[in-house]
């Protein structure tokens, strides 16, 4: 993703990267400054494990800390209540029927809050990209690893 595009998002996953973040830097950062000043006493640091296991610890909490803060910048915030339609959209509760007549509901959600069990796809997901634009009564094919898959459009909703 180019770093001017806006990263689209729920609330709820707004929410969820503003808690993971502030964690972080509350939680984190400084237990791994104790860590550190608690390696440096132990003097040599050139052979000091402990000291390089927290430093790496650091970086990787750092790079995780400015990520988050990246996409947090570039969040567009929807609210899926607020749109309406027949066209599949973010935010949007697909209920599909397979070629099996088995029934399924997802919503489309940003990355962050994708959790297939919990029914919410990533609008960038295989599925969640043939679905975008479609209407209800559409059929939509998506190669998945065991083989292409067939859906029909039953439902479009907002919820």
């Amino acid at each position: 993703m180019a770093s001017g595009d806006k990263v689209p998002m729920l609330a709820e996953g707004h929410r969820k990267l503003t808690d993971q973040v502030r964690h972080l830097k509350m939680v984190e950062r400084p237990s791994i400054v104790e860590a550190i000043e608690a390696a440096r006493a132990h003097g040599d640091l050139s052979e000091n494990a402990e000291y390089h296991a927290a430093k790496e610890r650091q970086g990787h909490v750092e790079a995780t800390i400015a990520d988050i803060e990246d996409q947090l910048s570039r969040a567009m915030v929807i609210d899926p209540t607020t749109l309406s339609g027949d066209k599949v959209v973010f935010g949007a509760t697909v209920t599909l029927v397979d070629e099996d007549d088995k029934k399924v509901k997802y919503q489309l959600v940003g990355q962050v809050e994708a959790d297939a069990k919990d029914g919410r796809i990533s609008y960038n997901s295989p599925l969640g990209r043939a679905l975008i634009g479609r209407r209800k009564g559409d059929e939509v094919e998506v190669s998945t690893p065991s083989g292409d898959r067939y859906y029909e459009i039953k439902k479009v909703e907002f919820l």
